[in-house]
């Protein structure tokens, strides 16, 4: 039993809890700094030749589990030690501590009181009344004060030691929902083109929703930099015949039925062109990340055999389109909507380019729990502010004095201050 209780007054440790604090950030700033769910390939190929740190290749972050940190074993386990001493912390501690703080503690002789952080002792006549009007003057001042004959015991402030239970418990339930959030959550990142449509399925494989991007914006500055995504979306539930329309756009993501989609990135889904007096013909876009960050084109054959191609690249809706031969060598620019121009003997004409919209749909059953653990974490915080001050007097009218003694959590100088004057205004000296 013995053995017991030191391993739970070590696990409850204030320093161990610091300790995993402290670890539980650094395991947090490596997800944050490695790619999380990337294919196991990408990490073989990705830190062979330049390993993270000039010391961990891929197969070390593969091994440590570096490439899903939030949902690994080991901080999973971080986690379940923190919440454990959290609650055990509060259980041996702050529990034991607000319960005797909420009893009442009557002091009978002024040798107790000059024990106390506090002690004074003021002159008071014995036909003063000094203690019933000490009392009505605590009251005044928004004290619980408790009276017995010839002494009292005042308190104020006392729900400040439900403050670090509060915190406790506001950590464990964030924690509890982050974890949940980790382990049952669904994330799906995907491009729409306008008039193309998602369905999202439930466990049984049996259509949740069908989502429907109807209209995608680009809004830009004067010098054509993107500041704003907006996505027209209609959502139609399984058994009903008319969609609702909702508009999700950077930082104004929609929630709907446990379901979030945010605006989360762009992309160039087609371009429509037009050789000579054919047909419009619209051809996927693809990236070239050998040629930029944000670079979209297709190769173009421009004679029967599939010889002679020629590359049209761009880098927004708007254009304009370059044209390159295999060489390099640029040979027409194309305005979407403009004039035909000739290349290689071919008339072309760029109609339009029709722009993905980057959605990020997240399902995360955890997030009541974090907001409400958030919120109770933020309240518990405002409580541990509150200084509780507790306040003792004892007549003594053989020597014609009234002794008096207090105690504070926090800011003891400062009542100590506030003293003279409260008891000034309660029993005025002669």
């Amino acid at each position: 039993m013995a053995t017991f209780k030191r391993l739970l007054a070590w696990i409850s440790d204030l320093r161990i809890a610091i300790g995993l604090l402290l670890v539980i950030a650094l395991a947090s700033a490596l997800g944050t700094a490695i790619p999380q769910g990337e294919l196991r390939e990408s990490y073989l190929e990705g830190y062979s030749d330049k390993p993270w740190l000039g010391f961990v290749n891929g197969s070390m972050i593969l091994r440590l589990q570096l490439d899903h940190v939030y949902t690994s074993s080991w901080f999973l386990a971080l986690l379940a030690w923190l919440g454990l001493a959290l609650i055990l912390c509060s259980w041996r501690r702050q529990w034991p501590a607000l319960q005797a703080a909420l009893q009442w503690i009557d002091y009978q002789e002024p040798r107790q009181l000059s024990k106390l952080a506090i002690a004074e002792t003021i002159a008071s006549p014995p036909k003063n009344e000094s203690i019933d009007k000490l009392a009505a003057h605590l009251h005044q001042q928004g004290w619980q004060v408790q009276q017995q004959p010839g002494r009292l015991a005042a308190r104020r402030g006392i729900i400040g030691r439900a403050g670090p239970m509060l915190v406790h418990l506001g950590l464990v339930l964030l924690m509890l929902g982050a974890v949940w959030g980790s382990l049952g959550g669904h994330r799906l990142e995907q491009f729409l083109a306008p008039g193309r449509s998602l369905d999202l399925l439930n466990r049984d494989g049996n259509s949740h929703l069908k989502l429907t991007l109807t209209n995608f914006g680009i809004e830009r500055d004067p010098a054509g930099r993107p500041e704003q995504f907006r996505s027209k979306l209609e959502l139609l539930e399984p058994g009903q015949d008319t969609a609702k329309l909702h508009e999700v756009s950077v930082n104004h993501p929609l929630r709907f039925h446990g379901l979030t989609v945010y605006q989360a990135d762009w992309s160039l889904a087609a371009i429509t062109l037009q050789l000579g007096r054919s047909p419009l013909l619209q051809l996927p876009l693809r990236t070239f990340p050998e040629l930029g960050e944000q670079v979209w084109g297709l190769v173009l054959p421009t004679n029967p055999d599939g010889s002679e191609p020629v590359l049209l690249s761009l880098t927004s809706e708007a254009g304009p389109v370059q044209v390159f031969d295999a060489t390099g060598e640029r040979l027409a620019s194309l305005r979407p909507g403009g004039p035909t121009a000739e290349v290689k003997g071919i008339p072309i004409r760029v109609v339009e380019v029709l722009p993905a919209s980057g959605l990020l749909l997240k399902r995360d059953p955890g997030v009541p729990l974090v907001y409400i653990g958030f919120l109770i974490t933020l309240v518990g915080g405002g409580l541990s502010m509150i200084a509780t001050r507790q306040l003792w007097a004892v007549g003594d009218p053989e020597n014609e004095c009234l002794h008096v003694g207090g105690l504070c959590n926090r800011n003891l100088a400062g009542f100590a201050n506030e003293l003279p004057s409260l008891l000034a205004a309660a029993v005025p000296q002669q």
